[in-house]
């Protein structure tokens, strides 16, 4: 019953949520809030959850709350957040359903909730231990270095510490969130893959400008040299150092997950086998383009596959973006991009016989964790 109006709910929930706490509006993408994204996320992760609980095994729950806590701690969510919420979704449910929630209804959906809650503070705290942050104390300063434009449609910007120690070390396939101040005095909240600077102990992001967003033009439009910017600490998923082969697929500043794991390769020497895939429209407005080449090129045992062509069209006459590529059965597979992409790139995958276990995304859409069945929204 809650199960089957949980859309309805979540949106009755989040304008409960705001009118009684307007300070967490900014917490949330307000793109993802206007076009439904961050209310579907809500309803399929709340859904989700207590479907993993009663038809399968806790760990195959686990992957899915470690996403959800590494993206609430780049937030900066707090344990008192829950209480929060459980308040305003519980007021949601009862408005939503009236009477028809009996008190063993009431009870088993309480029980959902804590235990969901309950998970998701445990990873959150270890997380903030491990960052060597207090619970929620995410944001420190950091300096602009440069601000190159990378491509037709997206800048780089590297980054350090306005005191000039070297910044928090990260793991490749990690992310930060840059938090901007808007034009209208509010606040918004994005995350990026970080990927090394010029020197030791920096920082660098690609942001690509999109049209019409609230915070990529800010970025890349108006932040410069010597200008300040909020940061977190690096969270997320991370691309894996063993032995195995390595698939590495990106398209558009997806690109960035790619550079940080053939950057962390070249560091340490890694001789495994590497096959990378990257998909754009144009050389023109490919980020990292030259920079891609030379790392490959670097690595003994690395392959670079690059379609010049939306996917669509690749799609239209029977290609895809792995045509031609024998991938082995044991690679391990990282992929970051478009929502429609990684949907594509897993198909493919899967029907070639790879394990969807061996199959890694990283995407900063709501609700994306669960087998990237969200559609696809903005991440401005």
């Amino acid at each position: 019953m809650v199960g089957a109006e949980i859309g309805t709910i979540s949106r009755v929930f989040y304008n409960r949520l705001f009118r009684a706490v307007p300070s967490l509006r900014d917490t949330f993408n307000r793109t993802n809030q206007a076009n439904g994204a961050q209310q579907r996320a809500l309803a399929d992760s709340v859904a989700a959850f207590a479907s993993l609980l009663v038809t399968h095994a806790p760990t195959d729950i686990d992957p899915i709350m470690e996403r959800i806590a590494a993206k609430h701690a780049s937030l900066g969510v707090q344990a008192a957040h829950y209480g929060i919420v459980r308040t305003h979704l519980f007021a949601a449910i009862a408005e939503v359903l009236g009477d028809a929630i009996t008190p063993q209804v009431a009870v088993a959906w309480h029980e959902v909730y804590t235990l969901m809650a309950n998970s998701l503070v445990e990873q959150e705290t270890e997380l903030y231990r491990r960052a060597g942050v207090a619970p929620g104390d995410i944001w420190r300063r950091v300096v602009v270095t440069e601000h190159e434009y990378d491509g037709a449609h997206a800048a780089t910007f590297h980054l350090r510490s306005v005191d000039g120690r070297p910044l928090p070390a990260f793991l490749p396939g990690q992310y930060i969130s840059v938090r901007v101040a808007l034009p209208d005095g509010s606040e918004q909240i994005r995350q990026y893959t970080v990927f090394p600077g010029r020197t030791s102990g920096e920082w660098a992001v690609t942001v690509k400008r999109v049209p019409g967003g609230l915070v990529s033009p800010v970025l890349c439009d108006g932040l410069g040299v010597d200008d300040h910017l909020l940061v977190s600490p690096p969270f997320g998923s991370v691309v894996d150092r063993g032995s195995e082969p390595l698939l590495l697929a990106s398209a558009g500043v997806g690109v960035t997950m790619t550079i940080a794991a053939l950057r962390d390769m070249q560091s340490r020497g890694d001789g495994r086998s590497v096959d990378v895939v990257h998909v754009d429209r144009t050389p023109y407005e490919q980020p990292h383009r030259t920079e891609l080449a030379i790392l490959v090129d670097s690595l003994p045992d690395a392959r670079l596959h690059v379609r010049y062509t939306e996917y669509d069209e690749i799609r239209s006459d029977g290609r895809t973006p792995l045509s031609g590529l024998t991938i082995p059965g044991d690679a391990r597979t990282y992929v970051c991009g478009p929502i429609t992409f990684m949907r594509a790139i897993r198909s493919d995958l899967v029907a070639s016989g790879v394990s969807p276990g061996s199959i890694h995304f990283e995407a900063f859409a709501p609700g994306s964790w669960f087998g990237l069945e969200a559609p696809p929204v903005s991440v401005d």
